[in-house]
């Protein structure tokens, strides 16, 4: 493995100390590390009368980085991977999430596991699964005004103390709807079990070529989640008066006016995640969300009078 790179929380004491032991091994096996930082992938709110981001997606790969690298080692939470996914999918280079942070519900492994998840890098023993990413741009007329890459969402919506907003929504060549609604979201498969999935909308297998449209606060009994072909371009127009608010993965946005649109596409680029073993979805979900268990037996459960299966124990009175 001649050259691997490093994405750092470095904002996290954990994640830099354990990229300093990541980074001792690879060198002393001989393998060149190029280390940066996360934070080259958050882009920030910006407001795009102010600062156009004409440079596009391309201007969040670090300069040091290069399409013959092996793969990223990721230290940090979700958000960092997030952030990882916009500085290696443009070039095509895998990451393997390792988490330091809360839930890490898109880690691969865990700290207590790295001696093992090292020693399976080094023997070739990994494979890699891509996942589906967007392209979201706002333009003005023909002039491109932002852009970024996302792999959870894109959600456009009103700002605090203003009325509820109309969205004229146009997925592919079909005919546009209108929306009312406090906002929407518009996700791939893996934002599906994000923000999405708090406004009300299904969980949606990583393997599914779809996208998800879903409602914020509708107001209407018929305005729900919609699932469509990923080959779908979907332009959302604000038909509203008042400026929105667009938040990209938690950690990119900015303003869109009246007379803006917002364009999303599937990005030619999937992000790419090192599996080191098989990703069972399914199980993820129970571990993380507590998908499919007895309601009794959810994490924080505690009742000793009561099995793992969440039965009744014998004896119990």
């Amino acid at each position: 493995m001649p050259c691997v790179g490093l994405i750092v929380n470095d904002g996290k004491d954990l994640a830099v100390q354990t990229a300093n032991a990541i980074e001792a091994h690879f060198s002393a096996a001989g393998t060149s590390v190029l280390r940066v930082s996360s934070s080259g992938g958050v882009v920030g709110f910006a407001n795009p009368d102010q600062h156009l981001r004409t440079l596009g997606y391309r201007a969040c790969v670090p300069p040091e980085f290069h399409s013959e690298m092996d793969l990223a080692l990721v230290l940090g939470g979700d958000g960092t991977v997030l952030s990882a996914a916009r500085q290696t999918a443009p070039i095509g280079v895998p990451i393997l999430a390792i988490n330091t942070g809360h839930m890490g519900f898109l880690a691969e492994t865990y700290l207590h596991e790295l001696e093992e998840a090292l020693t399976q890098l080094q023997a070739g023993r990994w494979s890699v699964e891509e996942r589906t990413m967007l392209v979201v741009s706002v333009k003005r007329g023909e002039q491109r005004r932002w852009q970024v890459l996302c792999l959870n969402e894109m959600a456009l919506h009103r700002e605090p103390l203003t009325s509820m907003c109309h969205f004229e929504i146009a997925i592919g060549g079909h005919v546009p709807v209108d929306i009312s609604a406090d906002g929407v979201i518009l996700s791939t498969p893996t934002g599906s079990t994000a923000y999405a999935l708090s406004a009300g909308g299904p969980v949606i297998t990583p393997d599914c070529p779809v996208l998800q449209l879903t409602p914020i606060a509708p107001h209407s009994l018929a305005s729900r989640a919609l699932v469509f072909s990923d080959r779908e371009p979907v332009t959302v127009f604000p038909a509203t008066p008042e400026r929105l608010m667009m938040v990209v993965d938690g950690s990119a946005g900015c303003y869109v006016w009246p007379e803006d649109r917002v364009l999303i596409r599937r990005s030619e680029h999937p992000a790419r995640f090192v599996r080191l073993q098989d990703h069972e979805f399914f199980q993820v979900l129970r571990n993380k969300l507590g998908w499919g268990l007895p309601h009794v037996a959810k994490p924080g459960s505690s009742d000793p009078g009561l099995s793992q299966r969440g039965e009744p124990r014998l004896g119990r009175r």
